[in-house]
């Protein structure tokens, strides 16, 4: 493991809101009780803001998957921001750098080389990495609505728990706010602090991604990691039948609706040109398979060689 730099230490101060918000979540729904139609309010508010999560903050602003209007381009950026995950361009900037150092020293959440919490949420609540890192999306902070929802990221939240409380008081701010925000927090920390960890890597990468079903289901597709670092850009990350990804479903649907366009997806070359791996390339991936695990002695080395339509980090 990485030892964490003198600067890296989690900071009591800013980590508050985030435990307050926990502790909240955890109380008051003793207050207003449990209805279901509160359990499913909450259930459908963590899947809409997962879907721009996954779809905006990530597949669109992070690896620009598709093409849509300036309009919705700021509509995904808006509802991305209501799951308290800080602004777009942050959010963005940090995951293209994560893309590009993945499981290597320079990675800011790498649990192989830094531990699950860290990954998790530690470096989150450290003040080192507040900061949006501008030049790593320079193609989106050119937009000043953009810079202004960056800047100003408590804002869509904010309004959100007021349209909530507008329309069912305090017992939809506790579950269609906190509850249901808490859920999504975890769920997409979750992405950065176990798809590098469980699962099985089905293609050679730089880093140690992997897939799994559970994680696709709680994060609406994004945990066929492996695939997704394989080929980065693609608007679906479940490439075959069986990886459900909820997120691309609904992608398509907007796609009909000309809201959203160009969505890109792998070739058949691509999907399977595991297929075209030599022994000693499957040996290697059943070893890194196991590295996480039982085998922690030896960091993650690259691919003995890469196949046609693997993408090198940029």
């Amino acid at each position: 493991m990485i030892p964490r730099a003198a600067d890296e230490k989690v900071d009591g101060l800013k980590s508050l809101p985030f435990v307050v918000v926990h502790l909240a979540a955890l109380v008051l729904p003793f207050v207003t009780g449990v209805r279901w139609q509160w359990v499913a309010l909450a259930l459908f508010t963590y899947g809409l803001r997962m879907f721009f999560v996954t779809a905006g903050y990530h597949r669109y602003f992070s690896h620009r998957a598709f093409k849509t209007s300036r309009a919705f381009q700021f509509v995904l950026a808006f509802m991305a921001e209501t799951s308290a995950q800080k602004g777009v361009l942050w959010w963005g900037a940090h995951h293209r750098h994560h893309h590009r150092y993945s499981d290597q020293v320079e990675d800011l959440h790498s649990p192989a080389l830094r531990g699950f919490w860290w990954s998790h949420l530690g470096w989150i609540l450290c003040r080192k990495y507040e900061r949006s890192r501008v030049e790593d999306i320079r193609d989106f902070a050119r937009f000043p609505e953009l810079r202004f929802l960056d800047r100003f990221y408590l804002l869509p939240p904010a309004l959100a728990v007021g349209v909530l409380w507008l329309l069912g008081g305090l017992p939809w701010v506790v579950w269609g706010g906190l509850v249901s925000t808490v859920l999504l927090w975890h769920g997409t920390f979750f992405i950065n602090s176990l798809s590098h960890v469980l699962g099985k890597r089905r293609y050679l990468t730089t880093d140690l991604s992997r897939n799994h079903w559970l994680l696709a289901l709680i994060a609406m597709g994004e945990g066929w990691h492996n695939n997704h670092h394989y080929h980065q850009n693609t608007a679906n990350q479940g490439w075959f039948w069986w990886e459900f990804d909820l997120s691309y479903y609904l992608l398509r649907a907007l796609s009909v609706l000309g809201l959203v366009w160009d969505l890109r997806t792998p070739s058949d070359a691509v999907k399977l040109a595991y297929e075209k791996y030599t022994p000693a390339q499957r040996a290697q991936l059943e070893r890194e398979s196991r590295f996480g695990t039982e085998d922690r002695r030896a960091p993650p080395t690259p691919p003995l060689a890469m196949l046609p339509g693997a993408q090198q980090p940029s």
